[in-house]
């Protein structure tokens, strides 16, 4: 529920980032969302009993905790490209490193990186002065075109979505230890990407205007 002073602050947000997704693509500028989610990881504690001819694998009911991964989840909706780096902790360090790696290595050449993400109190420049030196910093910054959802609405970052996605098809299981979860998410990252998955945004600004007109303050005329 949005408190009904947070009402303008949500919508000018909310309008914010819905304009971004409207604009054509431009590889000089590529549109890409963030997001992450933790991972509990799970040990078995017998072996579990292997197919057979009409049986599926068998599990154990009783599992240990192995600790806890937290993923992050990069998406480009437009050109139908993603990638999940799993990380043992989500500190502003951990953020910071995702964003150095998403400019100089997956995305060298652009102009600009357009970025959408959250709230999350990591999600913010002062993430990139506490990692590196000031002016790396502003180097990397100086790449960066971004926004925010607005706080209640991550529903508008694509990047949950997709989490989503990698959460039914990839985390439906057990999985150990991270480096097996590192191996599953690059797999099932790199099919998704061959396949060439894209996210067809449909929800607009004039959307917004008629089926959330109660977020929007009332204006008083005389």
């Amino acid at each position: 529920m949005i408190p009904p002073e947070q009402d303008a602050a949500f919508v000018a947000s909310m309008e914010e980032v819905l304009e971004v997704y409207r604009r054509p693509y431009d590889p000089q500028r590529p549109v890409v969302c963030l997001d992450e989610q933790p991972t509990q990881l799970i040990r078995e504690t017998r072996t579990p009993l292997p197919t057979e001819p009409g049986q599926p694998a068998r599990y154990d009911y009783e599992y240990e905790r192995a600790g806890t991964a937290n993923n992050f989840m990069l998406v480009e909706p437009l050109a139908g490209w993603r990638k999940v780096s799993v990380r043992a902790t989500k500190t502003a360090l951990d953020l910071a490193e995702e964003i150095k790696t998403l400019l100089d290595s997956d995305y060298p050449d652009v102009e600009k990186v357009v970025l959408i993400w959250d709230n999350l109190n990591t999600h913010a420049p002062a993430s990139l002065y506490k990692a590196f030196p000031p002016a790396e910093a502003r180097r990397l910054l100086d790449r960066l075109e971004i926004h925010y959802t607005p706080k209640h609405g991550s529903w508008l970052d694509i990047a949950e979505i997709e989490l989503s996605v990698f959460t039914k098809q990839c985390l439906d299981r057990r999985l150990e230890d991270i480096d097996t979860l590192r191996r599953e998410a690059a797999a099932w990252a790199n099919r998704r990407n061959a396949a060439r998955a894209v996210v067809d945004w449909q929800f607009t600004t004039d959307d917004a205007r008629i089926k959330l007109k109660r977020l929007y303050p009332q204006l008083k005329t005389e």
